[in-house]
């Protein structure tokens, strides 16, 4: 019996299916030396005949049929490479998709565990696999996935999401961070630990450093003007009450839309756009702590830190060129 699945789609990341299949190729490499057992794998193409993936690459598999049944193996979709909220939607209706969603059903169904990474974890949702649980997904899709699926707890922030055999993760590359938590499941700490090692993957936590205000609303002309309006303003943070007077809106009426356009508070909104400053200012000038959070609104460093250890994962001495 396999310990993974991988179900490739037509049109998905190369990068993501390449990872994953090297990522297994390593463990099987480095699983004797570490006194394990060889982890095995099987691919399966949710299409016939040679799988295209992004770039033009192609790969051949095993097709994914009705017929094909749960197992005991961890069955994993890499990301599906969709470029908008419309694209990703219009992908879970074609044929290749449904066969997915009923085959992800089925196996979570049979208490097996599912995984999926960036856009395929809309399959999931299609599936039924996310009500009342904890989920991610590339970050700027994650307002729509709680949209399509609002009895599910999204957190953008997050990297890698487990909840009940249920296996989410963030943007694409967020693949390689689910492999190696699955490999941990499945195979022990200690080969996990080796395939990082010899691949050079540093450990991440989070995706929220990557996170960008006015991309998180998919073209939302709202939170863009509000994005500008709070940097222009820094180092004074405007309030919600002045952001929603300068609109001639109430402030429940805006902290409403910027929740639909991002999943997030409008008081997370200014968060992030005083971090995306801060952050730039730490990568590009010679200004102390202090003086970076200052300059963003904040009356002292401790404030600053706390933030970017809660919401990045990170302090600030990681963001300063190697050389200052």
């Amino acid at each position: 019996m396999h310990d993974f699945t991988i179900l490739i789609a037509s049109g998905g990341f190369a990068s993501a299916v390449a990872t994953t299949l090297d990522l297994l190729a390593t463990a099987a490499f480095m699983a004797p030396r570490v006194g394990v057992s060889k982890p095995t794998w099987r691919v399966l193409s949710l299409s016939t005949g040679p799988t295209v993936l992004s770039g033009g690459f192609s790969l051949d598999a095993k097709p994914l049929t009705p017929r094909t049944k749960p197992d005991s193996s961890i069955w994993v979709v890499p990301g599906l490479a969709t470029q908008s909220t419309t694209s990703t939607d219009a992908r879970l209706l074609q044929p290749d998709a449904l066969l997915a969603i009923r085959a992800l059903k089925a196996q979570a169904a049979a208490g097996g565990t599912v995984a999926a990474s960036c856009s395929a974890v809309f399959l999931l949702q299609a599936a039924g696999l996310l009500q009342s649980r904890k989920a991610t997904t590339t970050w700027w899709l994650a307002p729509h996935l709680q949209s399509r699926e609002p009895r599910c707890e999204v957190d953008a922030n997050r990297l890698v999401v487990c909840d009940r055999k249920i296996w989410t993760a963030g943007a694409a590359f967020a693949q390689t961070d689910l492999m190696l938590q699955l490999l941990r499941v499945r195979c022990g700490a200690e080969l996990a630990d080796a395939v990082s090692r010899v691949l050079l993957i540093d450990g991440r936590e989070a995706q929220a450093p990557y996170i960008v205000p006015t991309m998180l609303a998919n073209g939302n002309a709202l939170i863009a003007n509000l994005s500008q309006h709070i940097e222009a303003a820094l180092p004074h943070t405007p309030s919600v009450g002045e952001m929603a007077a300068g609109l001639c809106i109430s402030e429940r009426t805006l902290t409403r839309r910027v929740r639909a356009a991002t999943g997030k508070s409008t008081s997370a909104l200014i968060q992030f756009v005083r971090l995306k400053r801060a952050r730039l200012l730490l990568e590009t000038s010679r200004m102390s702590v202090e003086q970076v959070a200052e300059q963003v609104g904040y009356r002292d460093s401790t404030a600053l830190r706390r933030l970017m250890r809660k919401m990045l994962a990170a302090t600030p001495r990681q963001f300063r060129p190697v050389n200052s």
